[in-house]
């Protein structure tokens, strides 16, 4: 049975801890200690409160030890644990190569992307942002080069179109547990082997700001929708609206501007609607608004039903389903629209947009 040191500080381990703790787990491994960040202030009040994975290791009553800086001693005591491996994800502290090389079997990574895709700070959200529709955990020996060491084996997860970094992290915390199901015996008996990652393929992503929350809606919806479903539920997209505080966008998707689905919307618009088509021409009035089937201005608010919020784009039409008003909670776009009313024609206003990956 392996010897395992857990190094990690982010909730997204626990469903694996869970595992290993577990009667499946047990047969191929026991955590020995868990080496995880100081207590921090947190929450409101920012009283000062253990994390999730310090709990939980209090809980089973393994070891906890949180150092603020790895030093000698740190790496003495590590050593005296006797650890056949030690196991990472979201620590928080960059291992030297002497911590490395300590465990007899060395140190592995979980990493949330496909490496190497989306090395660095922000792989969940910057993936989800630039629209790719897979992602997964990869698991690597750490080197000393940001997420450049070698893969054993991946586990893929599927984005779906209304997926946010919310829902895609709890979909990467499950793969956890199948990955490391199929690594540790491989591991103990020397079969656990390990690919080089192409690094003319690597691309790194940033730690997130709150300037990266900014819309542009110059630019096509289905840009915009993945980057407001990527950077929920931090930093978040905002606007805003009839100039009040940010209003917070937590989830969207897009659709193309044709005739039909300009149809569609404005016949579910509870105002007054008049449509005209001819051949491929639609003439329309709703809302005080009045066109035909080209777009309107970005940024612009259209007439449509209260349950989704559409918005014109430069291609495309932005419907946005949850949003939060300043010190609100994120709720679906009809409760939004029934408190707020959000009018047609509504103008708002595009800010240039980060980029986030390079």
């Amino acid at each position: 049975m392996l010897r395992i040191v857990f190094m990690g500080s982010d909730p997204i381990a626990l469903p694996l801890l869970n595992w290993i703790a577990g009667a499946d787990g047990a047969q191929h491994a026991r955590i020995v200690a868990v080496y995880t960040q100081p207590d921090r202030p947190s929450g409101r009040g920012m009283k000062i409160r253990p994390n999730a994975i310090k709990t939980w290791a209090l809980e089973h009553g393994i070891p906890v030890h949180q150092p603020e800086k790895l030093t000698g001693e740190t790496r003495a005591e590590l050593a005296s644990l006797a650890p056949d491996l030690s196991l990472v994800m979201a620590y928080g502290h960059i291992l030297r190569d002497d911590f490395i090389n300590t465990p007899r079997l060395g140190t592995l990574n979980l990493h949330t992307s496909l490496l190497p895709k989306y090395r660095g700070a922000s792989p969940i959200q910057t993936a989800i942002a630039c629209g790719e529709r897979e992602t997964g955990v990869s698991l690597m020996r750490i080197v000393r080069k940001l997420d450049a060491g070698p893969v054993a084996d991946v586990e893929r997860v599927r984005i779906e179109n209304l997926d946010t970094a919310l829902d895609v992290e709890q979909k990467l915390a499950a793969a956890c547990v199948p990955l490391i199901a199929r690594a540790l015996p491989r591991l103990a008996t020397g079969g656990l082997q390990f690919t080089e990652q192409n690094e003319a393929d690597a691309t790194f992503c940033r730690r997130l700001d709150k300037a990266d929350s900014a819309l542009d809606f110059n630019v096509p919806a289905a840009v915009l929708a993945a980057r407001i479903n990527g950077l929920y539920p931090w930093p978040a997209c905002s606007v805003e609206i009839n100039g009040t505080h940010p209003i917070k966008f937590g989830q969207a998707d897009s659709v193309e501007w044709t005739i039909p689905t300009w149809m569609r919307i404005l016949s579910g618009y509870k105002g007054k609607v008049s449509c005209v088509s001819f051949g491929n021409t639609l003439m329309w009035a709703a809302g005080g608004l009045a066109g035909t089937a080209d777009p309107l201005p970005p940024g612009t608010i259209l007439p449509s039903d209260t349950s989704i919020i559409h918005i014109a784009t430069a291609d495309g039409i932005l419907r946005i389903h949850r949003l939060q008003r300043p010190y609100g909670k994120m709720v679906p776009a009809a409760d939004y629209q029934i408190k707020c009313s959000i009018s047609p024609g509504t103008l708002l206003s595009s800010q240039p947009m980060t980029k986030l990956l390079s």
